[in-house]
């Protein structure tokens, strides 16, 4: 993930629980892909990753391959926000 890209807006922003979505690069699987988040996802993944002792890119990995395995997957930044929001759920 690109941790350059904070604007000088960014606390301001990441205060606020309807902040738009930030598009940050990440890799996965080998490649680079581009995921948008609002500024809370992006705080609580890396809250988890903390939490777990990953970089952010794996966790997102591991999100990835749990939404392959779905049925029907979804894209990314909602299969991200649903396990996220789950993650919450069971603590």
């Amino acid at each position: 993930m690109n941790e350059g890209d904070a604007s000088p807006d960014a606390p301001a922003l990441a205060a606020s629980p309807f902040a738009p979505p930030v598009k940050r690069s990440v890799t996965i699987a080998g490649h680079q892909t581009a995921i948008s988040l609002e500024p809370i996802f992006w705080q609580a993944l890396r809250a988890v990753a903390a939490r777990e002792g990953l970089p952010i890119n794996a966790l997102i990995a591991r999100i990835d391959v749990a939404r392959m395995a779905a049925d029907d997957p979804p894209n990314l930044a909602s299969a991200i926000r649903c396990w996220l929001f789950q993650d919450i759920a069971q603590t």
